[in-house]
């Protein structure tokens, strides 16, 4: 289909508010349609999986479906997709799990740039086992982590390597198939958090080079929880602490408890949103239509965002820190003698939601010299549209006026 923006902003109940949100890197809006699979789920029998009574089937039916939609949003195999209730806490897990095997002189990588996410739990983790943690400093000048700052940090001691897909901050994208190579080089695991990636580009986990690469569909539409992809055969190694009646194949090994089964619904609804947004119809394929969706998604995001750096130019007493080459539509602003959560209260007084803070990429904050404070971000999703823009812009100006 063509990338009618009002055609898709109708299917956003939210939207009806009224509220102009730059909030995407947060969290987006849900659409109907996931909505919809999310009662249906429970609208109909559901029980514990199997495969004899209607509420069994059902049950089964969903978490297959759910494995499948994520395979094929990141390229992955649906046998290595672990649902975990949220990107935190599934890398809390693998790093528990992988850090088990570390000894005191071993080495973990982790990287400035990133949310604290994908730092605190292999910082904890290398605390425990006596590894020693190695930071990868980012540019602040340009937002830049070239592969060479990872690259200048791996020894033979290197076990586990954690970087972003890309920065929730300022939207910096490193280049990981180079860091991937590196790392693979050196003997180490590469853990990626794809939070902010995925919602923006289409994924292709083997590609990129990521051992471990976790995700949050609520950043994507769909509900809030997280997913885990690896290849089967590397989670075989692992061996989770879990309940000794409890389902011990990957990756159900992984997966506490009974699962949330009107969320995977409601993933598996995300994921064929996005694809309707691409071309070829069914005999496409669902990934080929997530490919073409996300060029349509790239190419309309970029246009807004071309046009928000142009509005920003041209006022005085902003700075945009978001700099990089490759980057998402994620704009980090700040404000010559004014704070940016002042920023934030005078723009939602004309229903513009830009929030202000650091958004957990506390080390990255500090590295661009914004303190624990952060600044204002403003962060594009796919139902952004001129109107939006506009909004935010003449709200910038009057704040800055005033």
């Amino acid at each position: 289909m063509t990338y009618d923006v009002g055609t898709l902003r109708a299917r956003f109940p939210a939207l009806r508010a009224g509220t102009a949100h730059f909030d995407g890197p947060g969290g987006t809006q849900t659409p109907a349609p996931v909505i919809a699979a999310f009662t249906e789920a429970l609208s109909r029998p559901l029980s514990n999986r199997g495969t004899t009574l209607p509420g069994e089937i059902h049950a089964e039916t969903l978490v297959a479906e759910f494995r499948r939609a994520m395979a094929d949003l990141l390229g992955a195999d649906p046998a290595g997709i672990v649902l975990g209730r949220s990107a935190t806490q599934l890398t809390y897990d693998i790093s528990r799990v992988l850090s088990g095997s570390w000894a005191p002189g071993d080495e973990v990588i982790v990287s400035r740039l990133d949310h604290d996410a994908n730092i605190r739990p292999w910082v904890q983790a290398a605390g425990r086992a006596g590894a020693v943690v190695r930071w990868a400093e980012f540019d602040p000048a340009t937002g830049e982590l070239p592969p060479e700052a990872v690259g200048a940090l791996l020894t033979e001691r290197t076990r586990l390597v954690a970087v972003t897909g890309a920065s929730n901050l300022i939207g910096t994208r490193p280049d990981l198939p180079a860091i991937a190579e590196l790392v693979h080089r050196a003997g180490a695991l590469l853990h990626v958090d794809g939070v902010h990636l995925t919602a923006h580009e289409f994924v292709d986990v083997e590609r990129l080079g990521a051992d471990f690469f976790v995700c949050s569909p609520y950043k994507f539409f769909g509900p809030h929880h997280g997913v885990l992809s690896a290849r089967p055969e590397l989670l075989e190694t692992l061996r989770p602490d879990k309940l000794v009646p409890s389902g011990d194949s990957v990756p159900e090994r992984f997966e506490l408890g009974t699962l949330p089964y009107e969320m995977l619904a409601a993933t598996r609804a995300a994921v064929d949103f996005i694809a309707e947004l691409g071309t070829g119809g069914a005999a496409a394929g669902r990934r080929e239509r997530l490919r073409s969706a996300f060029a349509a998604i790239g190419e309309h995001e970029g246009a807004l965002r071309e046009t928000i750096e142009k509005g920003l130019a041209g006022l005085d007493g902003v700075t945009v820190r978001s700099r990089a080459a490759e980057r998402t539509p994620t704009l980090l602003l700040s404000f010559e003698n004014r704070a940016a959560s002042d920023a934030y209260r005078f723009l939602a007084r004309s229903g513009v939601h830009a929030p202000a803070g650091s958004f957990y990429a506390l080390e990255a904050s500090r590295h661009l010299g914004l303190g624990d404070d952060g600044g204002l971000r403003v962060g594009l999703s796919p139902y952004n549209d001129t109107d939006d823009v506009e909004r935010l812009l003449t709200g910038l100006a009057e704040f800055l006026r005033r």
